[in-house]
């Protein structure tokens, strides 16, 4: 009966006050709204991996470096590519496979023409630790034969149509081109895994050609996943890892290997949110920003709602005098407005679940996602959620409607509004409201700000006409390809200059002891303990200080007409060779400017000259700090180098030549050309989308908070009407009772900074810390995040301040 009851008394209160239903019940379904969406959001980022069976039981062995005062300390996913077998070795029985290449390492050669796919290398145990779903074939049984692959439900489609797959030749490249027999095929892998293959070979029983570093520790070719039925199975077994490491590992890092390399063991299910160095921290984050952000503007809305039924709360204080009268007791009348405030809670959720539906198309469009709503999951999560709110959001109401004295409110020719408790009350709720929403858009203010200014920063190279070729590379090309390519390259019009270095802009974190293709060298200092000072070694061939034009700040360039420059031979050479630096290294090594490092010889037995200094080139991601950075010289072509292209004018064209002049020459390598400014954008991308997710979270949080003070603000005007009539029969003009009422309701708002500052404050602080080049965090970005919300506030009171203070004096004294 009571909740036919409340069902009934919901349904008149909304019909009978439609601007207030209105207001509450759309305040409280954009916050469920925004709340959905990025809870969508976060439950996507943190379900990756988790669709494996067995999740829990996988691991990851991380490659850890502890080299003194290295920028390149920490742990990486990738590991020696020979390690399993050695660990096999030492530990029988042991569950575990290697991934070698995946998203874009390998090809598929169809009409003569290679292009690129994802293709991994794996063991024929892969099957033991990744239980992938099979649409046909046996998965451990393809994996046993050398010439046998796998490839995924997609793949099979684009490939052979709607032929069977099974039994058909592939020409797939990895260390070069091999026809394979597909001998089974995989369902594809879905978006929330960074397991990226459509191809799966199996991984080479001998070192291939090339691979020098099979067995070489230190290095980082392949990811290592091993599987332990428990946990206590896997601390069992990273307990023995150190003494592992000094069994195999031997003298090359010094008397004990464990003070510079160690292997962590990571949960797969961590490793989406764990990458590499600082991008780590930065993606946990943002995880948590948008969490918080979600989670706030649920509460603002909660918050709206309770300020608003009880402002609302006098409007049914007769109906409550009534009841009580006829018997109704206070217990009967809480559950009732209990019940209420549930439904209500209820028909927001379900208005914010529609409105969720409508803003996901956009949301996916604008941040790059592929969000849904899983009604399976969500839907008891939903009716917990409209409980919970409602609950929460009715209590105070409810309390407060049961309590109004029948006799006194019978009596009374007004209706009570809570008194000036109930007026503080209501303040303080504002505050709260407006002091979230304005800390939010501060936080969106300085994300942007500080993204824009990643973007617009001197990485010491102009960024515009530059075109990489990463797949100049390759294993795959011979050294007579790699020469008629550069010539072919310098003869298309507009190419400015054609350079090749083993990094180029964009690059991440290869390995344990690459960045990039860039490896690390260490400088002795003299005098100082340790090894020496660890910098970032880059190996440069023609034309590559032409084509970034840094600026060079003393001595020269490195060039082909001086024979000391040439570093071809730079571990033989007992005479040494000559290096440029950046002017990173020079205040590293210890010199006052760069004019005086000009001339100075470094590095000990292996002495290396300094002949030019040149401001840092920023090739690596902005979270990481510049490293210092040697530049070594080859007047062929450097081991692994990749190409780079600087040009001037049409852009499709110069790309167009590209790919005509690699197609004839180099048909059986895939392509990989590509814009600076297309492959440092994704370094910013991560940033971008949480911008917009939290610029979108915090507008609508401030149009929350507005809707609350229009509601309250058209209340408070009806209820001071009297008041109004006399001041305007005492003399006081329409501007008079304007500023009275708008100064009234902006001071909340005002205080609500007092709360904003300071939390926004800590959390951009900490956030602005994951970057080596940051904004300053000025008051500026406060300051404009309280005007605009001060601005929304003062439009959204001025309309009914103007309508309350233009009332006739006659009319306002008769009005209830």
């Amino acid at each position: 009966m009571t909740n036919r009851y409340a069902l009934l008394s919901l349904y008149r209160s909304l019909t009978r006050h439609r601007l207030y239903a209105a207001l509450d019940i759309g305040g409280l379904a954009v916050g469920v709204a925004v709340f959905l969406v990025l809870g969508l959001y976060v439950r996507f980022e943190t379900s990756f991996e988790r669709w494996l069976p067995r999740h829990d039981q996988i691991y990851l062995i991380q490659t850890e470096l502890h080299l003194p005062g290295s920028p390149f300390n920490g742990a990486y996913p990738a590991s020696m590519a020979g390690m399993l077998e050695q660990l096999r070795e030492d530990f029988p029985g042991l569950t575990g496979t290697r991934i070698r290449g995946g998203a874009g390492a390998g090809s598929v050669t169809r009409n003569g023409i290679a292009q690129r796919e994802d293709v991994a290398q794996v063991d024929a145990s892969f099957f033991d630790v990744f239980d992938l779903p099979m649409v046909a074939g046996d998965g451990r049984r393809a994996l046993a034969d050398p010439s046998a692959a796998l490839v995924s439900r997609s793949a099979a489609r684009k490939y052979f149509g709607s032929a069977d797959p099974i039994g058909q030749t592939m020409t797939i490249g990895f260390d070069g081109p091999q026809v394979f027999r597909v001998a089974g095929v995989f369902e594809d892998l879905p978006a929330n895994s960074d397991l990226r293959a459509a191809i799966l070979t199996p991984i080479p029983r001998t070192p291939p050609p090339m691979r020098w570093d099979w067995y070489r520790w230190g290095t980082a070719a392949v990811m290592t996943f091993v599987r332990f039925p428990t946990r206590a199975a896997a601390d069992a077994f990273a307990a023995k890892l150190p003494a592992f490491l000094k069994r195999r590992v031997g003298h090359d890092f010094g008397p004990d290997p464990n003070a510079i390399l160690s292997l962590p063991l990571l949960p797969l299910t961590d490793l989406h949110l764990q990458p590499p160095g600082a991008e780590s921290a930065s993606r946990v984050a943002a995880l948590v920003t948008l969490a918080i952000v979600g989670a706030l503007t649920l509460l603002i809305a909660i918050v709206n709602y309770v300020n608003l039924a009880t402002a609302r709360a006098g409007l049914r204080a007769r109906e409550v005098a009534m009841r009580k009268v006829v018997g109704a007791s206070r217990g009967a009348l809480i559950a009732q407005f209990m019940a209420e405030a549930v439904l209500a809670s209820a028909l927001a959720t379900l208005v914010g679940l529609i409105l969720t539906e409508l803003a996901l198309p956009f949301v996916n469009a604008t941040a790059g996602l592929s969000l849904s709503v899983p009604y399976a999951t969500l839907v008891p999560a939903l009716i917990a959620l409209a409980a919970g709110v409602g609950v929460i959001a009715g209590s105070y109401p409810a309390l407060l409607l049961s309590r109004f004295p029948a006799a006194a409110v019978l009596a009374s020719a007004r209706t009570p509004g809570g008194g000036r408790a109930g007026t503080r009350l209501r303040e303080v709720l504002v505050v709260v409201q407006f002091g979230l929403a304005i800390a939010l858009l501060t936080g969106t203010l300085v994300l942007v700000a500080q993204t824009r200014h990643l973007r617009q920063t001197d990485l010491g190279f102009r960024r515009d006409g530059l075109l990489t070729l990463p797949s100049f590379a390759a294993d795959d090309l011979a050294r007579e390809q790699r020469q008629a390519l550069l010539a072919a390259f310098r003869a298309i019009p507009g190419v400015v200059a054609v350079g090749t270095a083993d990094a180029v802009p964009g690059d991440g974190v290869a390995s344990a002891t690459e960045q990039g293709g860039a490896g690390v060298d260490i400088i002795a200092m003299p005098g100082q303990p340790g090894p020496g000072l660890t910098v970032l070694r880059v190996n440069s061939g023609p034309d590559f200080f032409r084509a970034y034009a840094p600026r060079l700040l003393a001595g020269r360039l490195l060039d082909d007409a001086h024979r000391r420059d040439d570093a071809t031979d730079w571990t033989k050479g007992k005479d040494g060779f000559n290096v440029v630096v950046d002017r990173t290294a020079v205040a590293a090594l210890g010199f006052r400017s760069p004019q005086a490092a000009i001339g100075q010889t470094v590095g000990g037995a292996q002495p290396r000259t300094i002949v030019g200094v040149i401001e840092p080139l920023r090739f690596f991601s902005p979270r990481r700090p510049q490293s210092p950075t040697f530049y070594f010289h080859y007047p062929a072509l450097p081991p692994r180098g990749m190409a780079t292209l600087r040009y001037a004018g049409d852009a499709r064209a110069v790309q167009a030549a590209v790919a005509a002049a690699w197609h004839r020459i180099a048909p059986q390598v895939p392509l990989v050309a590509e814009p600076v400014d297309r492959r440092l954008r994704e370094f910013y991308a991560a940033d971008d989308r949480a911008a917009r997710l939290l610029g979108v979270g915090a507008l609508l949080a401030v149009a929350i908070a507005c809707i609350g003070l229009w509601g309250l603000a058209a209340f408070n005007a009806a209820r001071r009407m009297h008041e109004i009539g006399i001041r305007k029969v005492l003399g006081a003009s329409s501007g008079d009772i304007a500023r009275l009422l708008t100064g009234q309701f902006l001071r909340p708002v005002v205080i609500a900074n007092l709360l904003a500052w300071p939390l926004a404050w800590v959390a951009m602080r900490k956030w602005l810390a994951g970057f080596s080049d940051r904004i300053a965090l000025s008051p500026l970005y406060f300051l404009t995040a309280s005007l605009l919300a001060l601005l929304v506030a003062v439009a959204t009171i001025l309309f009914q301040s103007l309508r309350a203070s233009r009332a006739a004096p006659a009319w306002a004294l008769r009005h209830d």
